[in-house]
């Protein structure tokens, strides 16, 4: 009898009410991503569901199953790319703790640091490999493409998280560029939840693309979201330290946008943030930031993108529900108080 996984639950404190959507795809998911975990090597079981049990949205599994509803189709189709997107997406977090060295997540204790690096690194691979197994144990034509488009992804995501740890070791880094790394970061699998429900949804080519196009700008509207929330989150709210990201030196987007802006206030940040940062710091960073207008300006990226991921759904003949649904988890997953 395998140790069951939590259903998702926000990871963090909300004012905002979970969509219907999300908790349906929690309920459909779970069960099947129990099994999926059955399959892994025993000695790497239990690490996995430790960090599953520490909840999550299911967003990307939820996206997955409106997509394919939205097309026409339905969960029986679905449910194996809902199960494979979240399993790349969770090998991701198991491998960016050990890279962030974040020793909690969702306020329990990641698994390089309760069960060390080196099962956290083999545990994540394995789930990247068990999510292709999943997705191509009935190798059908439409099971096929959503494989290459998960891959596709799977890359994508590298490539960004490459270039993320890249920018630690850069002084200053471009808004275009930020924007690019968490193009892929961020909004790749988004897409690709998309565009794979789409796609095992029975839908042709041009409704992938325009559904993958929402998911992509969803994703750097969600990042864009979250950058705010790692310097002015609320510690309650956001379960980190006040300027979190700022303490740990990330070039994220407010970052960025303080940089473009030029001047005095660059050039103090980039000092700053050119040696590890105590209360005072951070205090003055933020202070600085907001001397810019840096949240306004970063409120209004995450804005556009919001816009774009809902033009991009009245591009293509969609079945009317699940076009509110997407919608409304649009505007969830880029809350301000999320």
């Amino acid at each position: 009898m395998s140790a069951p996984i939590a259903s998702p639950t926000p990871a963090r404190a909300s004012a905002v009410q979970v969509p219907r959507a999300l908790v349906r795809a929690s309920e459909v998911v779970t069960p099947a991503l129990a099994a999926a975990v059955d399959r892994l090597d025993p000695a790497l079981r239990e690490p996995v569901r430790h960090h599953l049990a520490g909840g999550a949205k299911f967003v990307r599994a939820g996206l997955v199953l409106l997509a394919a509803h939205a097309a026409g189709g339905c969960d029986d189709s679905a449910v194996p790319a809902a199960v494979a997107i979240e399993l790349v997406h969770n090998y991701s977090l198991l491998h960016d703790d050990i890279i962030d060295r974040d020793r909690e997540r969702r306020h329990r204790p990641t698994v390089w640091a309760k069960f060390g690096e080196s099962i956290a690194i083999v545990a994540g691979d394995a789930l990247a490999g068990l999510a292709m197994q999943v997705l191509l144990d009935i190798p059908t034509a439409r099971r096929v493409e959503a494989a290459r488009r998960l891959a596709d992804a799977n890359q994508q995501m590298i490539a960004g998280q490459a270039a993320d740890m890249a920018f630690e070791s850069r002084g200053r880094v471009t808004v275009d560029e930020c924007l690019e790394m968490e193009r892929g970061k961020t909004g790749a699998l988004l897409a690709a939840s998309c565009a794979i429900g789409a796609v095992l949804g029975g839908a042709d080519e041009t409704t992938a693309d325009a559904l993958g196009d929402y998911g992509e700008h969803l994703g750097i509207a969600f990042q864009a979201v979250d950058d705010m929330l790692g310097v002015w989150g609320e510690p309650a709210v956001t379960g980190k330290p006040v300027g979190a990201d700022l303490l740990a030196r990330k070039k994220a987007l407010p970052v960025a946008v303080a940089f473009e802006r030029g001047g005095a206030v660059a050039d103090e940040l980039s000092a700053i943030l050119s040696r590890p940062l105590g209360p005072g710091d951070v205090a003055r960073a933020t202070a600085l930031m907001e001397e810019a207008g840096v949240r306004d300006a970063v409120t209004a990226i995450a804005d556009e993108h919001l816009r774009a991921a809902l033009d991009a759904l009245d591009l293509v003949d969609i079945e009317t529900r699940s076009k509110e649904q997407l919608v409304e988890i649009a505007r969830y997953v880029t809350a301000r108080d999320r």
